[in-house]
């Protein structure tokens, strides 16, 4: 199973699902992504997955695909 940068697994995403995910087969991983804005970010904080940045959540995450609801229980901060 892959981990999307995310945090989620890419095998449930809704565009991987679809066969739209702009990074195929290999999944989100950190960098420079026109079509993800989480993916672009973990590259420039150096982290594989959103979950280590210590901004985590932030107004990134808001976008999805996980609710921004999830990302703030998990993390702790409400």
């Amino acid at each position: 199973m892959k981990i999307g940068v995310c945090g989620i697994a890419c095998e449930k995403c809704p565009r991987m699902t679809k066969g739209t995910c702009p990074n195929g087969e290999l999944g989100c991983v950190p960098r420079e992504n026109k079509f993800c804005k989480i993916c672009t970010c973990a590259f420039h904080k150096a982290v594989k997955i959103c979950f280590e940045c210590a901004d985590f959540p932030c107004e990134v995450t808001k976008q999805g695909p996980i609710s921004f609801g999830y990302c703030q229980y998990i993390s702790e901060k409400e």
